[in-house]
């Protein structure tokens, strides 16, 4: 098993030093670190300032959200940032929800798992550069040929040549038929709030791994020795996807601790939560589970944590940023030393 380094995505402000972090990263071993996107800041721009100070780590979108970008618009911005990093990118991509992508990009939700298949398929012929890329999609037409098309559209192949032509795309998947996609036809896969014990809900698709598939996984850790205090991030994280992000009706993350065994505890939180009690539905996430998606504690907690990871078919343990700079090195430090 393999280490990440997650930065995520910027709040109010950039992420402290995040090119120092990244640089630490590669220094103690990790293989790959990651940036997100949400609704401010973009999930390449970090990647781009970080590849001109790295020489070796790899370089991770988790994720990049495929209603921001065009199928030819994410090939193109890849094809430029795998030249820059000299062939370390990996390129994770999402679909997102219906509220961020109705709501910030103005575009339907409809047909999720068709339209991740599409863009699929689109990206890697503009990779191959094969021939003028043509595609007669449901969602996607290349070129475009709707009743409001001037039906001047051209055939266009890219004019810069792809340093690779399989550049690593894995998918953020939650649903069985998302995973079930991510595993046949994609380089990777990024769960989501899934315990190292709980793999086998995504079975028979998981019987399926090819030998160079992978798992990334991002977990909470912490040293601190007082249990309370070392969980309580990860409650707040919890209670926050369970019960606010997502529609009452349609929450990903809900359904996942749902086909977990933590349905009643799932409903709870999320009533809470929309009920304006959220201090109520932080408190309602139970121990056992936020230590599963953990790696906390003493050094002895963190090893038998560790050592349930590496049990799973995780390939690559992901590490978060901390409250600051300084506790996000030690974090990063503590579980080298341990994992690797």
């Amino acid at each position: 098993m393999k280490l990440g380094l997650h930065l995520g995505y910027w709040g109010a402000k950039p992420i402290d030093r995040f090119i120092q972090l990244a640089q630490r990263a590669e220094d103690l071993g990790f293989d790959i670190v990651c940036t997100a996107e949400a609704y401010g800041s973009d999930v390449f721009t970090p990647l781009a300032a970080i590849a001109t100070h790295t020489t070796r780590i790899r370089l991770g979108t988790a994720i990049m959200q495929i209603s921001a970008r065009t199928p030819t618009a994410a090939a193109m911005t890849a094809i430029t940032l795998d030249h820059i990093s000299g062939g370390r990118l990996c390129l994770g991509v999402g679909v997102s929800g219906p509220q961020v992508v109705e709501g910030w990009y103005g575009l339907p939700f409809k047909r999720p798992l068709e339209r991740t298949r599409e863009w699929l398929t689109i990206f890697r012929k503009i990779l191959a550069r094969e021939a003028p890329v043509i595609f007669d999609g449901a969602q996607y037409q290349l070129p475009y040929r709707g009743e409001d098309s001037t039906g001047l559209g051209k055939s266009l192949m890219s004019i810069t040549h792809p340093l690779r032509r399989d550049i690593p795309v894995f998918l953020g998947a939650e649903g069985p038929k998302n995973v079930a996609l991510a595993i046949d036809e994609f380089d990777g896969w990024f769960p989501l709030l899934l315990p190292p014990d709980r793999f086998d809900i995504y079975d028979p698709a998981l019987q399926s791994l090819r030998a160079k598939f992978e798992i990334l996984q991002s977990v909470a850790f912490s040293t601190e020795s007082d249990p309370v205090v070392a969980l309580a991030p990860v409650k707040k994280m919890l209670a926050l996807y369970v019960g606010g992000m997502g529609a009452k009706e349609d929450n990903f993350h809900k359904r996942v601790l749902e086909r977990a065994g933590y349905a009643e505890v799932a409903q709870r939180i999320q009533d809470l939560w929309l009920s304006g009690r959220q201090r109520e539905a932080v408190d309602a996430v139970p121990d056992e589970l936020a230590d599963a998606l953990s790696v906390t504690g003493s050094i002895d907690n963190i090893r038998q944590r560790l050592a349930a990871w590496k049990a799973s078919p995780v390939t690559v343990l992901m590490v978060g940023v901390a409250e600051t700079f300084e506790k996000t090195v030690a974090h990063m430090e503590t579980l080298a030393k341990e994992a690797l």
